[in-house]
């Protein structure tokens, strides 16, 4: 450990002992029950290992399996691992269905998914995330939530406050930091630790902030939050936020710390802005392919027991069925808006990974589920036997949909190459 890190954690913290004496202790673990999908009794009742509650997050769960993405319950999107600690920050903003909300800095996904929980397919949720090997990471972790609301976008947050001042009730800003909270649980972060990386962090985070500001509309939340111990990136730079701009007003801050709760570092602080008055945002001319949206109708009828309601968009040949009060997306890197359907292919209409895992399972009309066995065969990509009538289906497990297939002589395997499965060993 560094000895000029630990100088300062002496000085800062009045029970140092306690802290050094933790971080030869193993990590925290947990979940996050996705109550998109189910609810947190039903999957405690379904895990093969233990779950205790987290005090801060009513969904999310303290847990010793090393491994729980070997659970083919997370394939289905039935919780996400999350860090303990990390779930503090989501519930300061207080969201609700309806509203429009940003997690700036959302990748992998934890946090805008935790978000997208209590919005329950309602509003307009941006999740965005600058660097594009991370962003397409978001993404899929969406896809697996079955978020349906979700503007998954790849921007600096400077081209989003330009476009979208004053648009949002409620922003996240989990902001890149030195990483002090996460040093038992990612030992690489030891080495890159050094009193220059935590003022480059400050400074770089309140860059970020500044973005996050001119975004937040009048009596708007927003919520600043790091997985470090630093006072210049937590603290100092909350202080710094409401003697920049008079009209936040800090209602609430909180610290964590690995030796005193059950999960790693975390700090997070909650704004609340005064006065002024929303900024109109033009709205989004949205423009369906009317081949697509034909082809689509079409597989529909046969795919679902009723159909799918609200506005379409054509992205190229793909189709998505997008959120109530869109914003222009002319000129800005989206990943994805709304929930895809799927693409037109010639006279024919081929589904998305997306439309199995955002709808609700009871709309399939050929649900197909498969024993854990089959199942775990078939994330490896394999085919298998029959499981319902002819044409495209959607493949469960206990009755959870997992991904696509298409029966014939055999089931034909849909589930996306870049997801598959190695050996079952290797699934973490």
């Amino acid at each position: 450990m560094n000895e000029q890190y630990l100088q300062r954690m002496r000085r800062q913290l009045p029970d140092f002992e306690a802290y050094a004496s933790c971080l030869d202790h193993a990590p925290y673990r947990g979940l996050r029950v996705n109550t998109l999908k189910i609810s947190s009794e039903q999957l405690r009742a379904l895990l093969p290992f233990s779950t205790q509650p987290i005090a801060w997050e009513q969904n999310g769960f303290l847990i010793e399996e090393e491994k729980p993405g070997r659970s083919v319950y997370h394939d289905a999107g039935l919780f996400y691992v999350q860090e303990p600690s990390a779930m503090c920050a989501a519930p300061l903003l207080q969201v609700r269905p309806g509203e429009r909300v940003l997690d700036l800095c959302s990748a992998p996904g934890g946090k805008g998914t935790q978000l997208a929980q209590e919005m329950q397919g309602r509003g307009v949720l941006v999740l965005n995330e600058k660097l594009p090997d991370r962003a397409k990471i978001l993404l899929q972790n969406v896809e697996r939530m079955g978020i349906v609301n979700a503007v998954v976008t790849c921007a600096d947050p400077i081209q989003l406050a330009e476009r979208l001042e004053g648009y949002f009730d409620k922003i996240l800003v989990d902001a890149p930091c030195s990483g002090e909270g996460m040093f038992r649980k990612e030992p690489a972060a030891i080495l890159e630790w050094s009193e220059e990386a935590v003022r480059m962090c400050a400074a770089r985070q309140r860059k970020i902030l500044a973005c996050a500001v001119r975004m937040l509309a009048p009596n708007g939340r927003l919520v600043y939050s790091t997985c470090t111990f630093s006072e210049e990136e937590d603290e100092q730079n909350a202080d710094w936020l409401v003697r920049e701009y008079p009209e936040l007003e800090r209602i609430e801050q909180i610290k964590l710390y690995p030796h005193r709760q059950q999960g790693e570092g975390h700090f997070a602080a909650c704004f609340v802005r005064s006065g002024g008055s929303r900024k109109p945002i033009r709205a989004a001319r949205l423009r369906a392919d009317l081949k697509a949206v034909s082809a689509y109708r079409a597989f529909e009828r046969d795919f679902l027991c009723c159909p799918l309601e609200g506005e379409l968009l054509s992205f190229g040949d793909s189709l998505c069925l997008v959120p109530e009060g869109m914003f222009p997306l002319e000129g800005l890197k989206v990943l994805r808006a709304g929930l895809k359907l799927g693409e037109r292919r010639e006279q024919r209409f081929e589904p998305a990974h997306a439309l199995a895992m955002g709808v609700e399972r009871k709309r399939f009309a050929n649900l197909c589920t498969y024993a854990e066995e089959e199942i775990l065969a078939y994330l490896r990509g394999e085919e298998l036997s029959v499981g319902g009538r002819k044409g495209w289906c959607v493949v469960a497990y206990d009755g959870f949909p997992v991904g696509l297939g298409k029966n014939g002589a055999r089931m034909k395997n849909h589930y996306p190459k870049g997801l598959r499965h190695g050996r079952a060993s290797e699934i973490i």
